[in-house]
């Protein structure tokens, strides 16, 4: 019966929505829905930098979902190097990795998640993936630059009915693209330098001019970094047109391009980073990342109560690197038998992933309430060809030359299809209910060579194909205590696919488990948020994550192999809080002072179960969890004028599952230390097209680190940046 209701709401939302029109009563609860297309300024009227996503944004649903909407037009922190802990520092709990120069690649987490390259997230541009394959291979190897982003959507929990896999939630970056522009041309710029020959230019033209509208950027940074051996340059391209073929309907194309080369410094011993964090022993590793990412985007208002939206989109990416990646404590030097460096080696993957996403959102009315239906579907298909191992030259530059075929030579492949509902039940002016639910369908497989024999027979790949197919439920709620504060909660079901790592088992020592299967559980969200006046705003809510079914490797008793198999699950449970107060608009709401105070926590106790299957960790806590994350700051400002001092703070944590606390030899494993970061930004606009912003990050250069690697960029501690400083100045003509 309920697979009967879904089909018919979904192929016929029209015939609810025509219900909805013919319906002259009106709720009084609809003057609390808030719909915005897909992307469009806001945020321009308010100088704070976090807001709470409406109910409606497109065709997505957001109520009932733990959520924040950072609007970067009011970040007072560095956005020119994709300093994410000032950009995020309102978003409780967000752990961070920091362990590049200038921002290259981002890690972020959650809950007791891992921040590696923000796999644990469903990261998104404009709506559409990005990640190197969200099924096996979830990296975010490319960010979009935060200069070129208008804001950042962040879901927890019950997003994973729309987003599919994920444990974390979905992070979406919404570019620019000068839909507030309403003349036929206009020309943007941003020159920025700073500490460690810092320089970044971005350049943006757009306009509008009858059915046509337009936007462009280039933006380019390079630098030396704060690290020896750690220079670095970034060129993102991204260009959008939009054609409005009628007033309801439009067509948008789209395509961004992005090329990242850096240096890596590499890991340091834990004795070194205490002699010297800016040091590096490692002055020939270099990671080469070039991303495209093209897509055309139809909407479609269908009536005054429906609109559709649907994305064909692609991943076109190349990630390269070339190094010298033993362990820390083993020297790059010149052998003295050949009188030159050891060869290096090389890793070389290609992505290329295609999609599309359909979606379509309805009012309509029932029992005299306006209630709201979404429901979309997903194709995808992407193939991963990955050569590692390569023998390299023995030089110091960039250079992918092979001299052999590499040992490993694979190809993954992943396919998807998945559909989804969800539907806004306003029971009562109070009340609303989100149930949902998602089908998946996935397939993935591996073939290839996983290297040689000694006697340089090629070593095939198990053939290995797994393809599954299964359900995902929750459900939301809201309860509005008054017009602008509200309690909410929700439960939903969540996923993360088997990875293709876990599919490249070589023969020899790893057999893949033939029961092997997903790793699945799910969130609950309980909390209180909202909005007083015009001088307080909040959400403090706590949480449980079920992540069970974790996958990971064990030595079956009396064995000579290792199974990799899923070995057990984790709990994780905690508070997430925010509060930011405007004094003076509280007690003297006609000073023309801008005063803000805010403070957003984090308590997490993440653990291994007392069932897992590797003894070592049973009630462990998890790695790369730090129980305590606190992050206060103050922003003061007159008229044109404004200074932001910003704490972060985030305690202890471990590196691996064993909760090693003595730093190995290598620096791979042993405690991560607490560490307290401060930043200081000011910024002064002249008038509505002239401004000025300029800032010291580690204000009082605290020596620390966030990481240690096993591999890539690493191994061993990776120091997060000293004090440095920027300076940027920003004209509209």
């Amino acid at each position: 019966m309920f697979r009967r209701i879904f089909i018919f709401c979904f192929l016929f939302p029209s015939l609810l929505s025509a219900q909805s029109g013919s319906n002259s009563k009106t709720d009084s609860f609809t003057l609390k829905i808030n719909n915005l297309p897909d992307i469009t300024v806001v945020g321009r009227n308010s100088k704070s930098d976090i807001q709470q996503m409406p109910e409606i944004v497109g065709t997505s649903i957001y109520a009932g979902k733990k959520n924040s909407l950072v609007v970067l037009d009011n970040v007072q922190g560095n956005v020119v190097t994709n300093n994410m802990r000032q950009v995020l520092a309102k978003v409780p709990g967000i752990h961070i990795w920091e362990s590049d120069p200038s921002g290259i690649q981002i890690g972020i987490a959650a809950r007791g998640l891992s921040p590696n390259r923000s796999w644990e997230f469903n990261i998104r541009q404009n709506g559409y993936d990005i990640a190197a394959d969200p099924f096996g291979y979830p990296e975010a190897y490319y960010n979009p630059q935060l200069q070129g982003v208008q804001r950042i959507e962040i879901i927890r929990g019950q997003g994973s009915l729309q987003y599919g896999p994920q444990f974390g939630g979905m992070v979406n970056y919404i570019l620019r693209n000068g839909s507030e522009i309403n003349k036929p041309f206009e020309f943007e710029t941003q020159q920025t330098v700073g500490s460690n020959g810092l320089f970044n230019s971005y350049n943006a033209i757009g306009g509008k001019k009858g059915k046509v509208h337009y936007y462009t950027f280039f933006d380019h940074r390079n630098g030396n970094g704060w690290r020896e051996n750690s220079r670095y340059y970034t060129d993102a391209g991204f260009g959008t047109v939009t054609y409005y073929v009628t007033p309801k309907f439009s067509i948008t194309t789209e395509l961004m391009r992005s090329h990242i080369r850096s240096q890596q410094a590499g890991g340091l011993t834990d004795a070194q980073f205490a002699q010297d964090p800016t040091q590096s022993l490692r002055s020939r590793n270099w990671f080469d990342i070039t991303w495209t990412t093209p897509a055309i985007i139809a909407n479609y208002q269908l009536n005054a109560s429906t609109r559709w939206n649907t994305k064909l989109f692609a991943t076109i990416g190349n990630r390269n690197s070339v190094g010298y990646t033993s362990a820390i404590t083993v020297k790059d030097s010149i052998n003295p038998a050949t009188g030159n460096y050891n060869n290096r080696v090389l890793n070389a993957d290609k992505y290329r992933n295609y999609a599309l996403e359909s979606r379509i959102i309805t009012d309509y009315t029932l029992f005299d309430r306006n209630n709201t239906f979404s429901g979309g579907i997903r194709l995808y298909t992407g193939s991963t060809f990955r050569q590692s191992n390569g023998k390299g030259t023995t030089g110091s530059n960039y250079d992918m030359r092979v001299a052999d075929l590499y040992p490993t030579d694979i190809r993954f492949d992943s396919r998807n299809l998945a559909a989804f509902a969800e539907n806004i039940f306003r029971i009562s002016d109070q009340l609303l209910l989100i149930p949902g639910i998602r089908y998946e369908w996935l397939e993935g497989s591996a073939s290839g060579r996983n290297g040689f024999t000694a006697a340089g027979a090629p070593i095939q790949l198990q053939n290995i194909q797994r393809s599954r197919s299964f359900w995902l439920a929750g459900i939301g709620s809201e309860y509005h205590i008054t017009k602008g504060t509200e309690f909410y909660a929700n439960y939903a079901q969540a996923y993360r696919p088997i990875q293709f790592a876990n599919l490249q088992a070589p023969p020899s020592t790893d057999v893949v488990d033939p029961d092997l299967s997903d790793a699945k559980g799910y969130n609950i969200d309980l909390g209180y948020r909202g909005k007083v006046k015009s001088y307080l705003q909040f959400d403090v809510s706590v949480y449980y994550l079920s992540y069970q079914n974790r996958i990971g490797t064990v030595t079956p008793a009396g064995a000579s192999y290792r199974l990799i198999t899923n070995v057990g699950n984790s709990i994780s449970k905690g508070f997430e809080g925010f509060v930011e107060f405007n004094p003076v608009k509280a007690f003297a709401p006609s000073n023309t002072t801008d005063l803000l105070l805010f403070a957003s926590y984090s308590y997490t106790d993440a653990r291994y179960s007392n069932d897992h299957k590797d003894a070592a960790t049973k009630g462990k806590q998890v790695e790369n969890a730090p129980k305590n994350i606190l992050r206060l700051g103050i922003t003061a400002g007159y008229k044109a004028f404004l200074l932001t001092g910003q704490v972060s703070y985030s305690s202890e944590t471990f590196s691996d599952a064993n909760n090693t606390v003595t730093p190995t030899a290598n620096a791979q494993n042993g405690l991560i230390p607490a560490y307290t970061v401060t930043d200081l930004t000011a910024s002064y606009k002249f008038s509505k097209s002239l401004s000025v912003k300029t800032g010291l990050n580690n204000l009082f250069d605290t020596h620390y680190f966030t990481r240690r690697a096993g591999g890539y960029p690493g191994p061993g501690v990776l120091p997060g940046d000293g004090r440095t400083f920027f300076i940027s100045v920003g004209a509209t003509f």
